[in-house]
Formats: C-alpha cells, structure tokens, sequence
C-alpha cells in the first residue's frame, strides 16, 4: 500500500500544468479513497483488449424548422486497445484499427487514443475554429475525478472532459460535464449547417466489454448565435472477441511506438508553449497534420524511412502547423 501511494505521489509531482491535464498534489487524494481510487483504475484498464466494435449513429429531434435528421448510420470493424502508459494516476489507451478485405488483405489503422488522469488541473477544451486551450479545473471538481483528453489519429487534439467514475445501479460508468468537441469525419465531409458538437461524454463496462455513449447537441451559427441543430445519440459497443489478426495490429505498434511517442511529446510541447494549441481542422484528416504524421509512420512500417528520420519530419510538421518552437 505504501508502495502504491509513493508511486503516485511521485506522478503526480512530475505531472506539471503545462501539460495537458496535470494532477493535483497527491494530498487531495486525501478526498477520496484508496480503493476507490484503485477501482476507478480497474475501471479504466478494463477497457485494454481485442474487440469487435460497432459503432452507431442517430440524429434524434431537429431544433431548428428548416433542418430534417439524416439517416441513422452503422458500421463496425476490429480493435486492439493497449496501454501504452501506466503511471498510477494517468492510464493513455491507444485504439487500433485492424480491417480485413474480401480480398484478403489486412489493413492497419492507428485510431484514436484516450488519456485519462486523476484530479486533472487543467484540461485540454476545444474552442473552436481548430483552436484547444488549457483550461482550469476548479480544485472541488478536480477531487475523486479524472479527466479524458481523446487525440485523433495522428494525436493532435480532439476534446477533453471531466468526471467521476460511478457505481451505484450495478454498472460502472464515468460521464463527463458538457463540453465543445470538433466536428467528426463522418458529419465534417458533408459540409453540414453545424460546425461542432455540444457533448456528454459516457463510458460503462459490461459483461461482455464495454461501451462509449455520446450525447451530442450539434451546434451551428444562427444570426451570429451559436443554435442546436439536431440531437445525436453516439453509441459505441466494444465486444471482446479476438478472432481477427490482433497480431499484425501489435506488429504495427511495436514498429512504430518510439514515433508515435515522440509525436505525442511534440503535441505535449506545442500545447504547453502556447497554453493550448491551434492547429488547421480538415474534414477528411481532422487535422491537416494527419496525412503526414500518419504517412511517415507507414514508411516505418514498410522499411523505407527510419524512425530517426520520421521523427525529424513528424517535428518540422507540427512545428509548420501550429507555429510552435517546440523548444
């Protein structure tokens, strides 16, 4: 038990606020357990794994008159979810997309990441207009709480959120306070009448996985005002099954995992330099980085670039695009 406090005092120390979502002094753990801290981290960790996923969409009510809902939209696929960082305090989950084609080819996509850290002080909020700032998290939110900043694939930033993870009921489930988001791939090439989303944010375990509920107002200018357009409610069913090649998506990670976690420490400088981080939102690639950073480590993957050489790039790119010194 000493050992386990040591440690996160340690992390939590090391956590500065220019980061994105340092921790509070590990003191304030004082508001909350150990054990519950200890099962919120079982909580978290229990999402790690292979799985089948599904992913639904469904515009619910239109709030403006001139305004129908699109069809719902389903899809699926396979994903390996890993722990690429364990401190104690803070748990990132790294998503991996792995595709199998009626032709027999299996293709492999770096997906999103999740980053989840206890008694955040600050987190990463989208502003709008490609803009993230860091914001305070007030100290009576931050306590027996834990933030989850998600990154888009090529780790630039996508929303953050605040909340506590629950129990009562026989499920357990974190929700988040209401927070801005960027439009998603899926509505962004449509060029719709909205240009973010207004969201809860809710992840439950289950017995045979877990899933990731969105409630999501999308929002839109109306006379300079920001309106809500349509609801939309976003679930996401995680399934354990690992019959699918979970080995070739761990052969691209154990390929590519030193770029990557240079590319995260680039984005890491980039929003502590300018407590936050603008960067151009494109609708294909959520960012306009994502073709590079995602190009070069492709080129790790097929042996025609090193990651010394990929890294210099994946620098100089992020650099450009957020006019960071990255110092």
């Amino acid at each position: 038990m000493k050992t386990m406090l040591a440690a996160a005092a340690m992390a939590l120390s090391l956590a500065a606020c220019t980061t994105p979502g340092a921790s509070l002094s590990a003191s304030s753990q004082s508001e909350a357990t150990q054990a519950d801290f200890q099962r919120d981290r079982q909580a978290i960790l229990a999402m790690a794994g292979d799985h089948r996923v599904m992913f639904d969409f469904k515009e619910t009510a239109a709030f403006v008159p001139d305004y129908e809902p699109i069809k719902p939209k389903e899809s699926g696929g396979y994903e390996i979810v890993r722990v690429i960082e364990d401190t104690g305090t803070k748990i990132a989950l790294q998503h991996i997309l792995v595709m199998e084609m009626d032709s027999g080819q299996t293709f492999i996509i770096k997906h999103w990441r999740q980053d989840w850290l206890y008694q955040p002080k600050t987190v990463l909020a989208y502003a709008g207009g490609g803009r993230w700032n860091l914001e305070a998290v007030p100290a009576g939110d931050a306590t027996g709480a834990w933030s989850q900043t998600v990154w888009q694939t090529d780790d630039s930033p996508r929303y953050g959120g605040v909340g506590r993870w629950r129990y009562d009921g026989g499920d357990a489930r974190w929700t988040s306070a209401e927070s801005w988001r960027p439009l998603a791939r899926r509505d962004a090439v449509r060029q719709p009448p909205y240009d973010r989303y207004r969201s809860v944010n809710r992840h439950a375990l289950t017995p045979k996985g877990w899933v990731h509920e969105q409630d999501n107002a999308k929002m839109g200018l109306r006379s300079g005002v920001p309106t809500t357009i349509v609801h939309e409610f976003v679930i996401n069913t995680y399934r354990r099954d690992g019959d699918f090649p979970v080995a070739k998506g761990d052969a691209y990670w154990a390929k590519t995992k030193d770029y990557w976690a240079a590319v995260r420490g680039f984005w890491d400088a980039a929003i502590a330099e300018g407590n936050g981080v603008t960067v151009e939102e494109e609708a294909e690639n959520g960012s306009v980085t994502g073709p590079i950073l995602m190009g070069l480590a492709d080129e790790i993957v097929s042996g025609t670039k090193t990651t010394e050489a990929a890294v210099a790039e994946a620098r100089t790119a992020i650099a450009t695009a957020t006019g960071s010194t990255l110092n």
